[in-house]
């Protein structure tokens, strides 16, 4: 499944940017919090699609079945 990679590469890219912000000595605490909570929304919501992802391909739904993610997912 190509999207699982697309998936795990947006969240590296991710990644990379949060190092990038932590480490970036011009922005005061206020400002390294506001953009470090919207890259942790979006890789949570990535994280989640990647779990999602990895478990049908794992788990693929027989035809004419729902595909079971929610009864996989503990939350």
């Amino acid at each position: 499944m190509k999207s699982i990679t697309y998936v795990q590469q947006a969240l590296d890219d991710l990644d990379a940017q949060m190092q990038t912000i932590l480490q970036n000595s011009t922005l005061n605490l206020t400002q390294k919090d506001h953009g470090m909570l919207l890259l942790l929304q979006q890789k949570r919501i990535l994280q989640q699609t990647l779990e999602d992802l990895t478990y049908l391909r794992d788990n693929p739904p027989s035809p004419q079945q729902p595909c079971g993610i929610s009864r996989y997912r503990e939350s």
